[in-house]
């Protein structure tokens, strides 16, 4: 997978850990993602709890095979099918 393309990648069972959210008690949160709807998405935590975890809120830092991407959960706001769709404008440092 490759970080540029994140966004059009299918996410459930990646690891994910939640860096930064309006919602003050959601930060912190890590596991792996087991489902996706259009605005939440579920994460298993290590010990086996389930959280449902809005989107548009929170700033997520998936876990790829040699990197981390660091996501604003609004770009993924939309049903997965959707996202493919859309035209995504990423500005990447030089």
């Amino acid at each position: 997978m490759n970080p540029r393309d994140i966004l059009r990648h299918e996410l459930i069972g990646l690891d994910v850990e939640i860096v930064d959210s309006t919602n003050k008690c959601l930060v912190g949160i890590k596991g792996t993602v087991v489902d996706e709807t259009r605005n939440m998405l579920i994460i298993e935590k290590e010990n086996g709890k389930i959280v449902k975890v809005p989107k548009d809120v929170c700033i997520f830092l998936f876990n790829l095979k040699k990197c981390k991407v660091k996501v604003i959960g609004k770009l993924l706001v939309g049903r997965p099918e959707e996202r493919l769709k859309k035209k995504f404008k990423i500005l990447y440092p030089y």
